[in-house]
C-alpha cells in the first residue's frame, strides 16, 4: 500500500515547460459562480467552494489549452457528503463539446466516494470507468491529475494512473483533438442521481460543505487568438508530455488500481451494449 501511495509517475522525461509557474488561484482562475461561495484566499494559494441548500459555486481557468497536463490538489467535502458532487475536468463550449471528467461523487458519513470518469467528444461520452480510492480524500490534500496529448488521455491521482483512453481513431472511436478547453471545477447538489443511483439525498443540516484547492499546476499548449503557444518542434519533441506514454512500471501500478478499486468500466458493461462492445474496448 505505501509503495502504490508514495508512487510518482515519471511523467516528465526532458521536460519542456510550456506554461508552469507556481501555483496562484487570483492570476490563474477566475470564481464564476455561486455569489460568493467560492473564495481564494491566502495571497492566492488557497481556493475553497462551497454549497448549501441555496446554490453551490465554481470556477475555471483563464487560461483555454489544445493538449495540456493539469494538476490540482484537492481536499473533498468531509462526513455526509451524499448528494454532493465535486468536479474537476476540461471542457470545449458548444453543442457538440469536448469533455475529460473527474467527478467526485458523495456518499453518507464512512462510505468512500465514487470517483466517475468520463470522457466525451463532439457532445458524446458514454466511456464511464468509476473507482472507489484507497484512501480517505476528505483528510488531506490529493493531486489529481489529467494529461491531454494527441494520442492518449491519462488519468492519475498521487502520480499513480488509474485510466488511459487512447485515441483509438483508427477504429472509429472519436477522440478530442481539435478543440481548445478549459479547466473547471464545481461543487453542486446532485442529489437525484450521485449517491447510489438517488436513493439517498443530501442532508442539508451539515451544509454548508466545503471542498478546498491548492497547487493548481499546468503545463500546456495555451490556445490564444486562435494560436497555440506550442511550436511545431515542441509538439515533437521525443520525452515530454505532448508525446507521454505509460511505461511497464506505470502500466503495472494501473492494473492494480483497476484489479483492486474499479467498480464499473463501460468496456465491459455487455448488458447496456447489447449489440456489442464499444470498437475501443475490443481494439484495447
Amino acid at each position: 500500500m505505501a509503495i502504490i501511495i508514495g508512487y510518482l509517475l515519471p511523467l516528465f522525461l526532458s521536460l519542456i515547460i510550456i506554461s508552469s509557474v507556481s501555483a496562484n488561484f487570483q492570476r490563474d482562475v477566475e470564481i464564476t459562480w455561486g455569489d460568493g461561495r467560492g473564495q481564494i484566499k491566502n495571497n492566492g494559494e488557497l481556493l475553497t467552494l462551497s454549497l448549501d441548500k441555496s446554490s453551490g459555486s465554481g470556477f475555471q481557468s483563464r487560461n483555454e489549452y489544445l493538449f495540456g497536463k493539469i494538476d490540482m490538489q484537492m481536499k473533498l467535502v468531509p462526513g455526509n457528503s451524499a448528494g454532493t458532487v465535486t468536479t474537476l475536468y476540461l471542457k470545449s463550449p458548444g453543442t457538440t463539446w469536448d469533455e475529460i471528467d473527474f467527478e467526485f461523487l458523495g456518499n453518507s458519513s464512512g462510505e468512500p466516494y465514487t470517483l466517475h470518469t468520463n470522457v466525451y467528444t463532439q457532445g458524446k461520452g458514454d466511456k464511464e470507468q468509476q473507482f472507489k480510492l484507497w484512501f480517505d480524500p476528505t483528510a488531506d490534500f490529493h493531486t489529481y491529475s489529467i494529461l491531454w496529448n494527441p494520442q492518449r488521455i491519462i488519468f492519475t491521482v498521487d502520480g499513480t494512473p488509474i485510466r488511459e483512453f487512447k485515441n483509438m481513431e483508427s477504429v472509429g472511436t472519436l477522440f478530442p483533438k481539435n478543440k481548445p478547453m478549459r479547466m473547471y471545477s464545481s461543487l453542486w447538489n446532485a442529489d437525484d442521481w450521485a449517491t447510489r443511483g438517488g436513493l439517498v439525498k443530501t442532508d442539508w443540516s451539515k451544509a454548508p460543505f466545503t471542498a478546498s484547492y491548492r497547487g493548481f499546476k499546468q503545463e500546456a499548449c495555451v490556445w490564444s487568438n486562435g494560436k497555440s503557444s506550442c511550436g511545431s518542434k515542441q509538439r515533437t519533441t521525443t520525452g515530454s508530455w505532448l508525446s507521454q506514454q505509460l511505461d511497464s512500471t506505470a502500466q503495472q501500478r494501473m492494473r492494480w488500481v483497476q484489479r483492486n478499486y474499479m467498480i464499473y468500466n463501460y468496456c465491459t458493461d455487455t448488458k447496456r451494449f447489447p449489440q456489442g462492445l464499444p470498437k475501443e474496448c475490443l481494439a484495447a
